[in-house]
């Protein structure tokens, strides 16, 4: 086996990142935790999303996932062994408060009191995210995201996790990624609840922003100690396919409706206007209010922002109509031509340096740190599961070195976390994608770092002086 890190070259704009830099890697809770129904954990819309057939590769589920939550103590041992300051994790919301309403679950918070201090002893700063997909089950049949209540909720539970941690914890994400918890959980029905319902998920946006708006201010109210709060966004740099007015339009919606609508409010608050005109085009209306917009608009510390890829949009079809069967503009894909990952995204770190710049220019004086950036690539491991993903490698090469190119052109970016820190349960996917620095052996559940791991540990010291 060989475990030395991988020869390429680093990238000299690398070594432009300050000692100060935050380096980091992340992970979910219903990825990586198992322990499904222990400790007075209840189900969770992923627990019943993989229960229902057909949604998820070989209908895998996490129930038993990395086995993390009964082998903490030795993966915060592997991370810190990465020379890692900090870890970004989540908190899973039915195991801290079983149905979403109520008193806090003992048993259940005591795991992450228990995490909390293990990477404290290692050295390692937890980064805490609220939410990461996995609403109580009972929640979602209340009517979920897309109710306003569900906001309340949030927030309630938020004080729960925060009333317990925040004399340790110093970072605390509200939200991973509303996109994809609205969009693909409400509109296209590709993750949990499934559901498939243009205006419940916009209805969900709306609530998910004022979820973590109240719980925001009312964690700021109770902080002791400084402290920082933030949300994380999944955002990529949207571009036209040409300089006509067809794929200029295509692409100024893709991005409201994928950016703009989450950070306008956030930073400005307000909703775009032309993001409101294009939903009233499909007899949509955003949920607003009197207060809402005031409660959204909460000082942002930190803006997470999870990068993968970019993309280009054309407003016409493949025989150049502009408007589709229902007479809405057309939004269509295009692809670079670029090589893809196992997800078959494309990659794309130019785009990357574009969104962090645009982001700055867009809304100045929002501090950001990437919170997630990473690949899934098709691993071979050998006998004893080490896995030479130069591949990967790569990618995180010409991505951080993204990072620095967006620190040169004036964006305000701290830190970097890498997705993830091991292999694990990739969603609707199932186990056949592996993103993680570490590999994972699903039957043995033993850890083995790849050389993705072993690089990322050397250019963490060496950009550090270490």
């Amino acid at each position: 086996m060989d475990t030395t890190a991988p020869t390429v070259g680093l990238d000299p704009a690398i070594d432009t990142l300050p000692a100060s830099f935050r380096w980091g890697v992340a992970t979910s809770a219903y990825q990586i935790e198992g322990a499904h129904d222990e400790d007075g954990r209840t189900p969770s819309i992923w627990d019943t999303y993989c229960r229902t057939p057909g949604m998820v590769h070989n209908a895998e589920n996490g129930d038993v996932a990395c086995d993390h939550y009964h082998r903490m103590p030795e993966d915060v041992a592997l991370i810190a062994s990465l020379g890692v300051d900090t870890y970004r994790f989540s908190v899973a919301w039915p195991r801290v408060q079983p149905r979403g309403r109520g008193p806090v679950n003992p048993a259940g918070l005591a795991f992450y009191d228990r995490l909390v201090d293990e990477l404290l002893g290692k050295g390692v700063d937890p980064w805490v995210t609220l939410y990461h997909w996995d609403l109580p089950q009972e929640l979602e049949d209340a009517g979920g995201w897309p109710a306003r209540d569900t906001a309340y909720r949030f927030a309630d539970y938020s004080m729960l996790v925060f009333d317990a941690l925040s004399d340790r914890v110093r970072t605390w994400t509200t939200l991973n990624e509303p996109w994809c918890s609205a969009m693909l959980g409400y509109y296209e029905g590709r993750q949990a609840p499934g559901r498939q319902d243009f205006g419940a998920a916009i209805h969900a946006v709306h609530h998910l922003l004022l979820g973590h708006g109240l719980a925001t201010q009312r964690m700021r109210e109770a902080a002791t100690r400084p402290t920082e709060f933030g949300i994380t966004l999944n955002m990529s740099h949207s571009s036209p396919a040409s300089d006509s007015e067809a794929d200029r339009e295509a692409a100024r919606r893709a991005d409201g409706l994928s950016r703009r609508i989450y950070l306008d409010p956030l930073v400005k608050g307000s909703y775009p206007e032309d993001v409101v005109a294009d939903l009233a085009l499909r007899d949509v209306k955003i949920p607003v209010e009197p207060g809402d917009l005031e409660i959204i608009r909460q000082p942002i510390d930190v803006l997470g922002v999870n990068y993968y890829s970019s993309h280009k949009f054309a407003g016409t079809d493949e025989d150049g109509n502009t408007t589709d069967a229902d007479g809405l503009p057309v939004d269509r894909t295009l692809r670079f031509g670029l090589p893809v990952t196992a997800m078959d995204w494309e990659i794309i770190p130019e785009g990357f340096t574009e969104l962090l710049v645009q982001i700055s220019r867009d809304y100045p004086g929002v501090p950001m740190v990437i919170t997630e950036n990473g690949a899934a690539f098709d691993d071979e491991a050998d006998e004893s599961g080490f896995v030479r993903d130069d591949d990967r490698t790569a990618y995180l090469e010409s991505h951080i070195a993204a990072v620095a190119k967006a620190r040169e052109l004036g964006a305000d970016v701290r830190g970097y976390f890498a997705w993830s820190l091991m292999d694990n349960f990739e969603w609707s996917y199932g186990y056949e994608k592996r993103f993680g620095l570490v590999h994972v052996d699903y039957d043995t559940q033993v850890r083995t770092p790849k050389s993705s791991a072993l690089w990322y540990r050397d250019t963490i010291r060496r950009v550090k002086g270490g």
